[in-house]
């Protein structure tokens, strides 16, 4: 078979103009950057020694078909390559990325010209205050590169601070140093013959080094190479959100963004400078299976792909209008996604069904989900508005608690979306229940997935919720709610103390760490048990309350005591006991956590 590329060498200048005029997309330069400093540091000093940096993948957009019947060459996609061409757009073309905390910054490479390698000194080191401060080193490279780079004075100002490097040598130095830009950077351009499913194949099947795209990443970027349909504007907005909602002070810098202003995204955007929420701070991933899951009733990312790519499924063909339908319904979905009333309301709903707080949260899809149901049943004529709540907040933690989107989670949600539309909510949830929280599920299923040791366990997540809910308190206290040591302070304490138990032969992390044997208690009272022997300090806190004070916490009464126990899942009989079984109260304290989470699931 004939192959379905052509590899090329293409100067590294030329590759960086290309990024820079458009030609080729690469729209995650708007989006964090994940590399480390010391990664860009490393490709730099790679091109510089002249050791192969790996190949840029593109791929040509399919010719589509336009309504006089002419076709429209698409824009240019990397596919492959994005962080190192941005690494090589910020070091060397001095332009702001935006990190991991959507922070705009530079990432500054320095040269040290009198470096010797064979001394094992470095040529190339991330810009610091020391280097800032050392005379020896040229502290941003991207100087060095600017068109106006005056190269004489720059010498003669260096030599005259560094008496041990003449001109000439210096200059030979800062030649090859700007021979970078001429290196030649390997370049696979795909066939532009290539179906949608192709390319999408070929994305998938690509496995380099650095960070791996998604099927998000290539639908954003195919939003972005999108000239026809405002995929700069719905782009710009799905970025702008992402940003605004992990830092709302940003807001500041996208209104000098007057062009974006102009168009409709903005004022859907405007109510994020104010919102201060942390439960759920979505990013394009999110935002964009969201709106495909609600407005296309599908939840395959690589369909989206293929939709914006004009694809018909039935006939196999591309089409423009499939693309124009396709394009509009994205947006209307990424607006209704980003309606303040619709975001917040479905916040309060996660938050009343006891999950206060983002590290109770444990599966981001299974959250993409749940809002995407709510904006659903906010359209579903059949639906009994009063109860969108309760239907979401049923639905989260059932996903929750039985995994349901945790593997194959688009092939799951496409069932769900589809049987939703099928059968109808109510129906389709009805049968969803029975078949998967049956009695076994509550008394044996449940109490087995308890049985772990990972502290953010889904489960304890919703054990905790379930108390948050109820409004309970912590071990011994009367008025430190649960909800507040999760959100202000807290310590998660072992009932049974864990020197306790490494005493008595319980050696294995995964065993003294079980979640069964983990409480919320009052930073207080914690370092109070320390580590005492169960039944030292539960006798002792009842003997206490048979006095009418308090060992621990504010608990002065015996019945109180008792309803305190009782409320976080521990067994008094067993802990109370001489010399208690720890193994015989991690069973029963699982049971009861399980049962706890029943009757508050079925609460809501």
């Amino acid at each position: 078979m004939a192959e379905k590329y052509n590899a090329t060498n293409i100067p590294l200048e030329q590759i960086l103009g290309y990024i820079k005029s458009g030609e080729i997309a690469i729209p995650e330069i708007q989006r964090p950057f994940v590399w480390k400093p010391r990664q860009v540091r490393d490709l730099i000093d790679s091109l510089y020694i002249g050791y192969p940096t790996g190949y840029l993948i593109i791929s040509q957009s399919p010719d589509m078909k336009l309504k006089d019947g002419s076709k429209a060459s698409g824009r240019r996609i990397m596919i492959d390559g994005q962080q190192r061409v941005t690494a090589l757009m910020t070091a060397i073309a001095g332009i702001e990325v935006i990190d991991a905390n959507f922070n705009k910054r530079r990432i500054k490479i320095a040269f040290n010209p009198l470096a010797d390698p064979e001394n094992e000194e470095e040529l190339f080191k991330v810009q610091d205050n020391a280097i800032l401060k050392d005379r020896r080193w040229i502290p941003d490279i991207a100087e060095i590169f600017r068109p106006t780079f005056d190269l004489w004075s720059f010498v003669n100002e260096y030599c005259s601070r560094n008496a041990e490097i003449s001109g000439s040598e210096l200059n030979k130095v800062l030649m090859r140093l700007l021979d970078i830009k001429n290196r030649q950077i390997g370049v696979i351009t795909l066939d532009k013959e290539l179906t949608i499913d192709e390319v999408t194949e070929i994305f998938i099947r690509i496995n380099s080094q650095g960070a791996k795209l998604n099927q998000a990443d290539f639908a954003m970027s195919k939003i972005a190479a999108n000239t026809h349909y405002g995929g700069n504007m719905l782009r710009k907005a799905i970025d702008y959100f992402s940003h605004l909602a992990v830092q709302p002070d940003w807001y500041a810098g996208m209104v000098k963004d007057t062009e974006f202003m102009a168009s409709p995204f903005a004022a859907r955007l405007r109510w994020l400078k104010d919102d201060r929420e942390e439960i759920f701070d979505p990013d394009y991933n999110d935002i964009l299976r969201i709106a495909f899951m609600y407005k296309f009733g599908r939840a395959k990312m690589k369909d989206l792909v293929s939709l914006l790519g004009g694809r018909d499924f039935e006939s196999r063909d591309y089409k423009e209008e499939i693309a124009a339908e396709s394009f509009k319904l994205l947006t209307e979905g990424v607006m209704d996604m980003m309606n303040e009333y619709s975001f917040c309301n479905f916040v309060l709903t996660i938050k009343s069904a006891g999950f206060i707080d983002s590290k109770l949260i444990n599966s981001r899809v299974t959250l993409d989900f749940a809002y995407t149901l709510y904006l659903l049943l906010q359209t579903d004529p059949k639906i009994d508005k009063n109860q969108i709540k309760r239907y979401v907040a049923k639905w989260y933690v059932m996903a929750t608690i039985t995994s349901r989107y945790i593997s194959s989670p688009e092939t799951m949600m496409d069932m769900d979306i589809r049987r939703i539309e099928e059968r109808g909510f109510v129906n389709y949830f009805q049968e969803v229940e029975e078949a998967n929280l049956s009695e076994t599920f509550w008394t044996i299923g449940l109490v087995q997935s308890l049985e772990t040791s990972a502290v953010n366990s889904p489960f304890f997540n919703t054990f905790l919720a379930a108390q948050i809910r109820n409004g309970e308190s912590a071990l011994f206290s009367d008025g430190s709610k649960i909800a507040d040591l999760i959100s202000i302070i807290g310590d998660v304490h072992h009932i049974f103390p864990k020197k306790y138990l490494i005493r008595n032969g319980y050696t294995e992390k995964s065993k003294y760490n079980q979640i069964a044997n983990y409480t919320y208690l009052d930073t207080q009272v914690n370092k109070a048990i320390s580590d005492d022997a169960p039944d030292v300090y539960f006798n002792r806190a009842f003997a206490r309350c048979e006095m009418g004070t308090a060992a621990y916490g504010n608990i002065t009464n015996r019945a109180s005591l008792e309803e305190n126990l009782t409320r976080n899942c521990i067994p008094a009989e067993i802990v109370r006991s001489p010399n208690p079984d720890y193994d015989e109260f991690l069973n029963e304290r699982r049971k009861r956590m399980a049962q706890k989470i029943r009757t508050y699931y079925y609460s809501l």
